[in-house]
């Protein structure tokens, strides 16, 4: 029976011709079938001669030629199709047919799509003996191994013609197969069915030229590589109708011995693992050097949040700008639900792979926009972590890498329920020290800052550093780093408490000696002998002032505008929790614009080998010669490169930078009078039109009027009204002594006289809300003005109206 390379296509002879460096010709490498054609292919073409042959490898456009244009008295048609593209022409794929009209408009996109297979093939081999010259290398498998099956899949029905070469690689018997397209699924490896899928799919229409390799799995166990490439058929409406598409066998691409060396490498790393770094930490030795990835990450899951636990490399400006954003300790942790993407291929569960420039978020595109891959790390039927793996510049996947990158996912997984079960400790340390730590900073005006947290590596490595920026009222900000004695659980849950307790203090509106005063009582009424040491800055970001107080903690260090660095001389109290009659004593700083202000705690300039003297004046060293533009820099060269700690390490970097437009503030007593909300009117009015702030008049002398009314008609002793203009809002302020917060009504009757007041606050406002202070409570709301409106601002600024 004639050997028939692509079954249905019908082509009974079948060559390849490759070209010859430096002889101009194209010369017959391997020729399959033809024994039943009257037609003879001669040894070589001219590669500038007027041949079909040499046509289509000029050119590399297909020629279809009939017995006429052969010269032939019989019926005969022959096809040459160029191998390779204009980049890199491998040669020509001949095919001979004894018939006329052969090669229907169908049969000749099937011819197209296995010349396409052939030339895959040969590059393949190329690359890996591309130290050999013989020509015979380039033919690789050869045609017999690289024959192509022929397939038609109806996509309105799911229905599949396939021949009987399709069957075959296949294993399923003629007779049994059913012409459904699921009993070939159902035969495909469970991780490489989400790609076969994803071509019918709206949108995933196969690339022209593009190849696709997966793995079935044959009646006898036998695991074979297989590789599809297809073209969509339109009808005359332009819909999509029939898929035309070869399927042949790829078993050359096997993984190579190197590759299955790769996979004993990390078995062998990950057996002597037994902690969730080190696990992580074998994962970039291993597979960094053979992938030549420009960024690895892996990251285990914990409920929906990602919690990293090693980037490759690890500076925070290697990795996207939203994950900078996330940097609060040594690695950044997030929602998956930031990055949807990677969301739903942790809930697939499958290896995905994106070739350069693919439509990602950002979060991950700029991972790897040469290329990137997401690996879930399965185990125990579920996912318990990921890799990712990007690359900068163009990098292209083979069949070779989604093997080897499934095969690693597996085992990391696995290694990595083993280092849990070795490493609880570890866990249940990060997991406190996170959710009592703050997620994130609040975005200052005038000011930038950075804060770094790192666990101690000996030990339970949970302790009581903890650090804090509070935003409080009239453009101050409250900045605290303190440490609990001790390294435990006790110790964690009293610097949580400590921490809480001293920002309620602080937006109550507290000075800051009475602030450390008050946690110092609160931790002598705990049950505990534990105390701790804090340091407390109240800086205006207005005028550039800051009061420091010390409870027993390192003094902040400085590095001024021109660089000279120098440890602050705060006068300090005891530690908290030592004494009830302790005092805090308030030191008084004045900061320029430019200077860097440093919070920090013992374990960053103190341990067994480095005298704090000469830890501390390592700091100042460090600090002098860094960059003051970047904090987050600042802090990263602060923390150094030491593995080892004994202690945890929490560090709070600020840069102040003053504040480009100051708010313009104006205050009024409220006196308790029948008319004063008259006279809160007319101060306001008067204020406004001295600020240039006319178009939203009428909404703010509303919300002062309800304000005003509410303070007066439900609360006894002093009110005051402050009006502040910033940027392109208005904020009024309602001071009283009640600290009851009020209460906006659920509803109101048509009928009633009163109840109203902050629904119209609601209404007029941006946003508006209560905040209790000492004594009392102040009720705000911000208006937003239009652009323009502050006509008269740098004047009023220079002072408020004369009251």
């Amino acid at each position: 029976m004639t050997t028939r390379v692509l079954g249905s296509s019908g082509a009974e002879l079948t060559a390849v011709y490759v070209p010859v460096e430096g002889d101009g010709e194209l010369h017959l490498a391997e020729m399959v079938g033809g024994s039943g054609v009257r037609f003879g292919l001669p040894a070589s073409y001219d590669v500038s001669g007027n041949s079909p042959v040499a046509a289509a490898f000029r050119t590399g456009r297909p020629q279809w030629v009939g017995a006429a244009e052969l010269d032939e008295h019989g019926e005969v048609s022959l096809g040459a199709l160029p191998l390779g593209d204009d980049t890199r022409r491998l040669g020509c794929l001949v095919v001979v047919d004894q018939s006329a009209h052969a090669f229907d408009e169908d049969r000749r996109h099937l011819l197209e799509l296995h010349a396409d297979q052939v030339a895959a093939g040969l590059e393949a081999v190329a690359a890996r003996v591309m130290a050999r010259t013989e020509r015979q290398s380039l033919l690789g498998p050869g045609l017999g191994t690289l024959r192509g099956g022929a397939f038609t899949l109806v996509l309105r029905t799911g229905r599949i013609d396939a021949d009987a070469l399709v069957l075959e690689l296949f294993g399923i018997p003629q007779q049994e197969f059913d012409r459904r397209v699921e009993t070939l699924l159902e035969r495909t490896a469970p991780d490489d069915v989400p790609a076969l899928m994803s071509i019918v799919e709206p949108g995933g229409l196969p690339v022209s030229g593009q190849q696709l390799s997966f793995r079935i799995r044959r009646p006898n166990g036998e695991l074979r590589w297989l590789s599809l490439r297809c073209r969509v058929r339109y009808d005359a409406d332009g819909a999509p109708e029939r898929m035309l598409g070869v399927v042949a066998d790829a078993s050359y691409l096997r993984p190579s011995a190197d590759e299955v060396s790769v996979v004993q490498r990390l078995s062998t790393a990950l057996a002597g693992a037994t902690t969730i770094r080190e696990v992580s930490r074998a994962v970039v030795d291993v597979l960094r050097p053979p992938l030549a990835a420009s960024r690895i990450g892996v990251a285990e899951l914990e409920a929906d949040r990602l919690v990293v636990t090693v980037l490759d490399p690890p500076e925070p400006e290697s990795w996207p700008a939203s994950w900078q954003r996330e940097w609060r300790s040594e690695w950044p942790d997030a929602s998956c639900h930031a990055l949807p993407t990677l969301e739903g291929v942790l809930r697939g569960g499958h290896v995905a792979l994106w070739p350069p420039g693919a439509e990602l978020e950002p979060g991950l595109a700029d991972i790897g926009p040469g290329g990137l891959a997401i690996l879930p790390l399965p185990a125990e039927g579920r996912v318990v972590g990921v890799c990712l793996l990007g690359w900068d510049t163009e990098h292209r996947f083979g069949p070779e890498e989604r093997s080897l990158l499934t095969a690693t996912a597996g085992l990391v997984g696995q290694a990595l329920v083993r280092a849990h079960a070795l490493d609880a400790g570890h866990e249940l340390a990060t997991m406190l020290q996170r959710s009592l730590l703050p997620r994130t900073l609040p975005t200052l005006a005038g000011a930038a800052t950075a804060v770094r947290y790192l666990p101690a590596t000996m030990g339970l490595e949970v302790g009581g550093d903890w650090y804090d920026v509070i935003p409080l009222s009239d453009g101050h900000v409250a900045l605290v780093i303190g440490d609990v004695e001790g390294h435990s659980a006790g110790a964690a849950t009293i610097m949580g408490q400590m921490r809480t307790a001293i920002r309620a203090y602080a937006v109550e509106g507290h000075p800051p000696d009475v602030v450390i005063a008050h946690a110092n009582r609160l931790l002598l009424g705990m049950e505990t002998d534990l105390f701790a040491t804090c340091a407390y800055v109240d800086l205006d970001m207005e005028e550039g002032i800051a009061w420091f107080v010390r409870a027993g903690h390192l003094p902040p260090v400085l590095r001024h505008p021109d660089g000279r660095t120098e440890e602050l001389t705060v006068e300090g109290g005891p530690p908290l929790g030592v004494s009830a009659e302790g005092e805090f004593p308030l030191t008084e700083v004045g900061l320029t614009p430019g200077t860097l202000l440093v919070l920090l705690t013992d374990g960053l300039a103190e341990s067994a080998s480095l005298p704090l003297e000469d830890g501390m004046r390592r700091v100042c060293e460090v600090l002098a010669a860094a960059d003051p533009a970047d904090a987050g820099r600042v802090a990263d060269e602060l923390l150094g490169s030491a593995k080892r700690r004994d202690d945890d390490v929490a560090v709070l970097v600020l840069r102040y930078d003053g504040m480009r437009v100051r708010p313009t503030r104006a205050h009024w007593a409220v006196w308790r009078l029948p008319d004063a909300v008259m006279h809160a009117r007319r101060f306001t009015g008067r204020t406004l039109r001295t600020w240039g702030v006319t178009e939203e008049m009428d909404v703010a002398l509303l919300v002062v009027s309800e304000l005003v009314t509410n303070a007066i008609a439900h609360t006894q002793g002093e009110v005051r009204l402050d009006l502040t203009l910033a940027a392109d809002r208005l904020r009024i302020a309602v001071n009283d002594a009640s600290p009851r917060a009020p209460v906006k009504p659920a509803s109101v009757d048509w009928e009633a006289t009163g109840g109203r007041g902050l629904l119209l606050v609601e209404a007029m406002s941006a946003s508006w809300g209560s905040v209790p202070l000492s004594g009392g409570k102040q009720v705000w709301s911000e208006i937003s003005l239009q652009p323009g409106e502050r006509i008269g601002t740098a004047r009023a600024g220079e002072g408020g109206p004369a009251l």
